[in-house]
């Protein structure tokens, strides 16, 4: 490293166990489970327990999907129940465990509740509202669908959106508000609101990045979304009032596309707006904290400190995916998932 920087990355743990490339990693948001999908069509489950100070992760389940081809994307439901996962194969599965009691996932099985099935080519993203009540996916056929979440895993189309003029890189919901945001290959983001007159329409497209928009990361609070392209930057974009959006800052620090972003509370206090994590093809990680001006301040830009870097993160591999653990006492943690089909889990710790 060629600078000092006020944090570290630590690996906790390297888990192995994919055939193929890591696409993505999720957290349960209630339990002590992280879920990876892969290009082998399988999603592996690992528990993680606090051991000697440090964490103990241990491989509980592996999924056989049943998807044809690649599962690029996974989702938990906020009661961390259900888990959707999003296809190569066009199609959409909702998934929920069989037995096994809290505490017990290893006795449990994990079923195929239902199949979602409307997109015509691949699925790239899936993404659960803060309610539990809608979901997102996307596709490369350029649509966007939300669908309402009835008992009894009864899913209802709500919406076919045809606003991308290319593939649909990702959807990302509000924290807590239904306002849906979708990325991409058209250099642009999308967000969507639903009409009373019950049509989802959109009501904003936000430009200024130079190539595809890989990604989207709400702030843990919702006022800014944050961006990331094959043009080398982040973007964030600020709420300047209710249904509009601006710039309000570029981060700039990959050499490579920037596949992920995830933006979690961090450690830092309140007058933190969070940490921000990046990562790519460069094989990099990057961690930024991320600031608002003080109120006494006539700047409007957000002040941003790069905290902790991290290169080689999967060795020579390209890494596809990083998620913060949104569960409260691990916002110090985060997971990668690369194309050496493993997946990382690092905790940022006070440099030495």
């Amino acid at each position: 490293m060629d600078v000092d920087l006020p944090y570290e990355l630590q690996l906790v743990t390297d888990l192995r166990g994919h055939e193929e490339r890591a696409w993505q990693i999720a957290w349960n948001p209630v339990e002590p489970l992280l879920a990876s999908c892969s290009a082998d069509k399988s999603v592996r489950l690992y528990n993680y327990q606090p051991s000697n100070e440090s964490l103990k992760f241990s491989h509980i389940h592996s999924i056989p999907t049943g998807h044809t081809k690649t599962v690029r994307s996974l989702a938990w439901s906020p009661s961390g129940k259900t888990l959707a996962t999003g296809s190569f194969d066009s199609n959409v599965g909702i998934w929920e465990r069989e037995g096994g009691h809290d505490g017990d996932e290893e006795a449990a099985d994990w079923e195929c509740m239902t199949l979602l099935e409307g997109h015509e080519t691949e699925c790239k993203s899936v993404a659960y509202s803060s309610s539990g009540t809608l979901l997102a996916s996307c596709s490369r056929d350029k649509t966007v669908w939300v669908w309402e979440v009835h008992p009894d895993s009864d899913f209802e189309c709500m919406g076919v959106l045809m606003e991308h003029t290319q593939d649909v890189k990702c959807v990302a919901w509000h924290p807590s508000e239904e306002i849906l945001a979708s990325a991409s290959y058209d250099d642009t983001i999308k967000l969507y609101i639903d009409d009373p007159s019950e049509d989802w329409f959109c009501f904003s497209t936000l430009t200024g990045h130079k190539s595809t928009v890989w990604a989207l990361a709400w702030s843990p609070k919702g006022s800014y979304l944050a961006s990331s392209s094959d043009d080398l930057t982040i973007k964030i974009w600020k709420r300047v009032a209710e249904h509009k959006w601006e710039c309000a800052l570029e981060l700039k620090g990959h050499e490579r596309s920037i596949y992920s972003i995830s933006w979690g509370k961090g450690k830092t206090g309140e007058e933190s707006l969070g940490w921000l994590a990046s990562t790519g093809g460069d094989g990099k990680i990057n961690v930024w904290d991320i600031r608002e001006p003080p109120e006494s301040s006539t700047g409007r830009v957000l002040s941003h400190k790069l905290i902790a870097t991290l290169s080689s993160a999967h060795d020579v591999s390209d890494v596809n995916s990083i998620s913060w653990c949104p569960r409260e006492g691990f916002e110090d943690l985060l997971a990668t998932a690369g194309d050496d089909g493993s997946v990382r889990v690092w905790k940022v710790v006070p440099s030495h």
